[in-house]
């Protein structure tokens, strides 16, 4: 069994608190993994086609106010 296999059994028998609170855990991690991602790109300079995107669509007169 692996050690994924092992928990998705653990986490079968958890209450459904127990469980609301792991899942709070899980999508909280998830959200700074994925934050920590997102910076580092930025900083890598691999967002950089979205700026030229916006300043190019803003150009145009092509961005609209939400």
């Amino acid at each position: 069994m692996t050690q994924i296999d092992h928990l998705k059994s653990e986490i079968e028998t958890l209450s459904t608190d127990d469980f609301a609170q792991l899942r709070d855990w899980i999508a909280e991690k998830d959200w700074k993994l994925w934050g920590g991602k997102i910076a580092k790109d930025a900083a890598a300079g691999k967002l950089d086609f979205l700026k030229e995107e916006v300043l190019t669509s803003k150009a145009k007169g092509q961005l609209r106010d939400l």
